[in-house]
């Protein structure tokens, strides 16, 4: 009886050493020191753009704090598409993110018949990194000095006020089509191929007004060549502080940025999500960073992914609104 229970003893002991050692083999790999090897950031867009020079500016810094190489990946084509569905179906590891931008996120699902992800359901946010604040500006020989007396002025003309953008379907059209909803204004869009051509059109007087980015028009807005009417942000833009905000000219809670920001696929480990938020605030929260995304027409927006995941759900709602009173379509 004796040696039975002893073997029995031992057979248990052995049975916990045998589990410890297994708990202590996936604790341990569970606890891997992240990241331990680079990292790759997928942005959905050619090199050179601002998106793109934003993303790269964020990696570099990411690169530092978190001891691992972040590599951009350019995956362009389809307005975004192609590269943010190839994120969407990648390994949840933490080792491949995308460089979300708002015009393939949340506007892309409404104006394509079919896009490769789900905004809510196929990505983890990581954080904001800021926003573009977008601008109406006007040829200076257009009878209207402010929004109140542009929107008059549109609703005596029988065409309507033309208003030049860098294509169908971004946000700066968005925006255009839901100052018409909120304000009845008589406007007409006009899509071109990049806001280059548009800023030449509107300037030489082919077109009267376009809606854009500020760092686009500020130059033009400071040499007199233009005339600007508002800046569709929640305050005033620091690069052109005299110029009142769509709210201030009598269009409540108007506010429509563009913005780029970080995701990671669904299911990421929640570890890593967070380890990636606080490294990102801490990096937007650099002075050197804040300066050169302020160079590019971007407003750091360090926050948490949590209020990120609000405005994804926000821009999704109420942009398919627009959409669809718009008629907004593209192949």
């Amino acid at each position: 009886m004796t040696n039975q229970l002893n073997g029995r003893r031992n057979c248990l002991t052995a049975c916990a050493l045998a589990l410890s050692a297994f708990a202590f083999a996936q604790g341990a790999q569970a606890q891997e020191a992240w990241p331990s090897k680079p990292i790759r950031l997928v942005v959905p867009f050619t090199p050179g753009g601002v998106t793109d020079t934003s993303g790269r500016l964020v990696a570099e810094h990411l690169s530092k704090r978190l001891g691992q190489q972040v590599i951009v990946d350019n995956k362009p084509g389809a307005s975004g598409n192609i590269g943010t569905g190839q994120v969407a179906t990648a390994a949840a590891d933490g080792y491949t993110l995308l460089l979300g931008f708002d015009g393939t996120m949340v506007i892309n699902p409404h104006v394509f018949a079919k896009v490769p992800f789900d905004t809510l359901k196929d990505f983890a946010p990581v954080g904001k990194i800021g926003d573009a604040t977008l601008i109406l500006v006007a040829n200076p020989d257009v009878p209207a000095k402010n929004l109140t007396e542009l929107i008059e002025l549109s609703k005596t003309q029988s065409g309507g006020l033309s208003y030049g953008t860098s294509g169908t379907g971004g946000t700066p059209h968005i925006a255009g089509e839901l100052l018409k909803a909120r304000t009845g204004a008589n406007l007409t869009h006009i899509p071109y191929k990049g806001g280059g051509q548009a800023m030449t059109d509107v300037i030489g007087g082919s077109i009267p007004l376009v809606y854009t980015a500020v760092a686009g028009a500020h130059g033009h807005v400071k040499s007199g060549k233009l005339r600007a009417i508002a800046v569709s942000s929640a305050k005033r833009s620091n690069s052109l502080p005299d110029t009142p905000t769509f709210a201030e000219s009598g269009v409540p809670d108007f506010v429509v940025n563009s913005w780029v920001g970080i995701l990671a696929p669904a299911k990421t480990p929640a570890p890593v999500l967070e380890r990636l938020t606080t490294e990102l605030n801490a990096v937007l929260n650099d002075p050197v960073v804040r300066e050169k995304l302020q160079l590019l027409g971007i407003e750091a927006s360090p926050g948490s992914a949590e209020q990120f995941r609000d405005d994804l759900k926000r821009d999704l709602a109420r942009y398919a609104l627009v959409v669809k009173t718009a008629g907004i379509k593209l192949d």
